[in-house]
């Protein structure tokens, strides 16, 4: 249940932060994506206060590549960075998949991970033999999440999209088309025939619900950024679930826009489950555009903090809202909160 929680519960005392207070005020990415061993934007992140969590995905470059960078980056500063291994579900089906996908999490595990990354492909892209589309439920993975269970091995799942991503364009409420028009296989509108938004929360409540031991990171706000009351359900629901704010700080700020005070309360309430990422990351660049791309990440990472952090007032531009003021007065939220979400709870989590 989302409770209000009152001012008087808190100290006049409590220390809040200010911009300036960015660069030392401790903070973890725990949605980060290195494309490349880059050693230097490492140093830079650690620079400004910024411990990265790399997050392997079956996607795009090789799952073995993924590793290896993560393996490289770890090797070179080990208090920097960490990661998150995954497993490919391209043997889904065969007799050797259970065990080639535990073999893949114990390799991830024993190369320093601090957990496994599950993707959309589950769900939206892969396929039984009979053709059918393959839930996160699926009997088939109940040996790998049982032994995820077991071992005391965190799982983040990216599990089904934006609720918008089931609508037209001219009905969403954010800057979300690019990213749909370049990859028209994820834009849900265009593939009736898929599964529904619905069926993809049903399946990750029954993963849940069915384990409720599993140490579960639901990315993305766990696709339930549309509602905070549907947050709060699985919250009080699931005592395992905890959720990443990766890529969803434009529905964070039109919560904002739309009651202040009860995404306050939210985020006071339950600041033990709400862990800070930011789905951004370094790949290969051309070399006279590297300070451009550093600056950029480095700029998201400021205006998200300082939103969540401060009362300043920041430009609504950069968290891809469309309808809305230029400008918003940031949450202001009290420091120890702010550290919870931005550090302590990823610390916790994953044992950094």
């Amino acid at each position: 249940m989302l409770l209000g929680v009152s001012p008087a519960l808190f100290s006049c005392r409590e220390v809040f932060y200010t911009k300036a207070d960015f660069a030392d005020a401790p903070k973890i990415d725990v949605h980060f994506h290195f494309s490349v061993a880059d050693a230097e934007y490492l140093r830079y992140a650690h620079s400004i206060g910024m411990h990265l969590v790399t997050v392997n995905v079956d996607a795009g470059e090789s799952i073995d590549e993924q590793l290896d960078i993560a393996i490289k980056l770890k090797k070179y500063q080990t208090d920097r960075l960490d990661f998150l291994g995954t497993f490919s579900v391209d043997n889904f089906g065969k007799d050797c998949f259970v065990e080639q996908a535990i073999s893949r999490i114990d390799k991830c595990m024993n190369a320093g991970a601090k957990g496994i990354k599950i993707w959309k492909n589950i769900g939206m892209e892969l396929k039984d033999n009979q053709g059918r589309y393959v839930m996160a439920d699926h009997p088939a993975f109940d040996p790998v999440f049982t032994y995820l269970e077991r071992q005391g091995i965190p799982l983040m799942a990216h599990l089904g999209e934006p609720k918008s991503c089931w609508l037209p364009f001219d009905q969403m409420s954010f800057k979300s088309s690019g990213y749909y028009k370049q990859n028209p296989q994820y834009y849900m509108y265009l593939h009736p025939d898929k599964p529904s938004y619905e069926q993809h929360i049903t399946a990750r409540d029954h993963l849940l619900a069915k384990y409720p031991e599993l140490i579960f990171i639901g990315a993305h706000i766990g696709s339930l950024e549309w509602n905070l009351d549907e947050v709060a359900k699985r919250f009080d629901a699931y005592p395992n679930f905890t959720v990443d704010l990766a890529a969803r700080m434009q529905d964070i700020t039109l919560h904002a826009l739309n009651d202040r005070q009860k995404l306050i309360d939210f985020l006071i309430t339950y600041q033990d489950r709400i862990l800070y990422g930011s789905d951004t990351g370094i790949g290969r660049m051309i070399p006279e555009r590297k300070d451009e791309r550093y600056n950029n990440v480095r700029n998201t990472w400021l205006q998200q903090w300082q939103f969540i952090a401060t009362d300043d007032v920041i430009p609504t531009n950069y968290f891809a809202l469309e309808t809305a003021p230029k400008e918003m007065k940031g949450l202001r939220l009290p420091r120890s909160v702010v550290n919870k979400i931005f550090y302590k709870n990823t610390r916790r989590i994953l044992k950094i």
